[in-house]
C-alpha cells in the first residue's frame, strides 16, 4: 500500500515462473491499457525474482507516458513478493515484547545472536526486547578495532568490561540507567522492498511515535543516527544472518557520564559535539533533559506504543535460549579471539 492504496497480485506460479498475472486494487492508473501493460511486464518471471527486478520490469513494460497515482512500480514488486510469502507487514506477524532484563554485557550481545537466529529459523515470533545492564561496559561494533576505540587504562580505572556485538557501528559506554537500549528480532521478509537505509527509519517508526508522545520531535539523520532539534540523541546498528533473521538495535542517551565516557572511550575532538558535549564537565543527557521523565517511564512509553501498534504480546527468554546464549558467551563473545578480532 502506497498512499492508502491498495495494490494485490493475483497469479499463478508454473515451473517456476509467474502465470496469469492480474495486478488490481483501489488504485488509479491513466490510459487504462497500462494495466495490461504492467502484466504482461510480470508474466513469465522466475517466481524467485528479486524486488529490484520485479520493480525494473514493470518501469521497462510500461510506457513512459503513463500515470500511476497512488501506488508505483515497487509497490506492485511488493504485492507480488508479498503474495509469494517473500514479503511481509508487521501486520503480517505476531510480535512479543521482552521487558527490561538484567544480563551480563556478554550475554546481551550473545542473547541478541540467539533470538535473531531463532526469528530466522521461524523458532520464535518476531520480538522486541529492552537491555538492563549489570556493570559498566563499553560494547564495541563489530568491525572497529579495539586499539583505536577503548582507552584501556580507563577501562581498568573505572571497572569497566569491553564486548564486541555482531553489529556494526560505532562503540557504545553504558552503566545502569544511563541509556536506553533495545533490540528488535525479525524476518528479513519485512524490509523487502526497503533499501539499507530506508530500513532503519522504517523500522522505528514506533520510536518517533513513542518520542512524540513524550514531547520530543525526533528523525534520522542518515545513515543511522536519530537526531532533534537540539542534536543526536542516539544511534542505531544492524545485522542480517543468512537464514533470513535481523537484528535492528538502538541505544539512546538518557544520562551518561561524560567525563567517564570520554575516559574509558577514544572519542577524538571532532565527534565531542556529535556526542552532545563540547566540554567532559557535564553529562550526556538529552532524554532525561528533554522529557522531565524517568527512564522507567520512557521505557513504558516506549512499550505501550509499541504493543498498540502492531498487537505485541508480552514474553520472556526460554530456558533453551539462556543456554544456548550462555554456551556462545563461553564459545566465542568471552573469549579474547572474538574480542580482539580486530585489534
Amino acid at each position: 500500500m502506497l498512499g492508502g492504496k491498495l495494490v494485490v497480485a493475483d497469479f499463478e506460479v508454473a515451473n517456476g515462473v509467474l502465470t496469469g498475472v492480474s495486478i488490481n486494487g483501489d488504485f488509479f492508473l491513466e490510459p487504462d491499457e497500462a494495466l495490461d501493460d504492467i502484466n504482461r511486464s510480470l508474466e513469465g518471471l522466475p517466481a524467485h525474482a528479486s524486488h529490484g527486478e520485479l520493480t525494473a520490469a514493470v518501469v521497462q513494460g510500461l510506457d513512459p507516458t503513463a500515470e500511476l497515482f497512488g501506488f508505483s512500480p515497487e509497490a506492485v514488486a511488493t504485492a507480488v513478493r508479498r503474495a509469494l510469502g517473500l514479503a511481509t507487514g508487521w501486520a503480517d506477524h505476531q510480535w512479543d515484547v521482552i521487558g527490561p532484563t538484567p544480563l551480563s554485557t556478554e550475554m546481551h550481545v550473545a542473547m541478541d545472536e540467539v533470538l535473531t537466529r531463532d526469528v530466522g529459523d521461524g523458532r520464535r515470533n518476531p520480538t522486541l526486547r529492552f537491555w538492563e545492564w549489570e556493570s559498566p561496559s563499553v560494547v564495541i561494533g563489530s568491525f572497529q578495532s579495539m586499539r583505536n576505540e577503548v582507552n584501556p587504562e580507563g577501562v581498568l580505572r573505572h571497572g569497566v568490561s569491553v564486548v564486541r556485538r555482531i553489529s556494526g557501528g560505532g562503540a557504545m559506554f553504558m552503566e545502569h540507567g544511563n541509556a536506553i537500549t533495545y533490540s528488535l528480532y525479525l524476518p528479513q521478509t519485512l524490509v523487502d522492498s526497503l533499501s539499507f537505509a530506508e530500513s532503519y527509519p522504517f523500522l522505528d517508526t514506533w520510536v518517533m511515535d513513542a518520542l512524540r508522545t513524550l514531547g520530543i520531535e525526533a528523525w534520522y539523520q542518515p545513515l543511522n543516527d536519530i537526531a532533534t532539534d537540539v542534536g543526536k540523541i542516539g544511534g542505531a546498528a544492524q545485522k542480517r544472518l543468512s537464514n533470513g533473521g535481523m537484528l535492528h538495535h538502538v541505544t539512546m542517551s538518557y544520562n551518561i557520564d561524560a567525563d567517564k565516557m570520554l575516559e574509558v572511550l577514544r572519542i577524538g575532538k571532532e565527534k565531542l559535539s556529535d556526542k552532545g558535549t563540547r566540554s567532559a564537565k557535564k553529562r550526556v543527557d538529552p532524554l532525561r533533559r528533554q522529557t522531565g521523565r524517568s527512564r522507567e517511564d520512557i521505557i513504558k512509553v516506549m512499550i505501550d506504543t509499541f504493543r498498540a501498534k502492531y498487537g505485541a504480546q508480552d514474553s520472556t527468554f526460554t530456558d533453551d535460549e539462556v543456554a544456548r546464549a550462555e554456551r556462545l558467551v563461553e564459545d566465542k563473545f568471552g573469549t579474547r579471539d572474538w574480542l580482539y578480532r580486530v585489534t
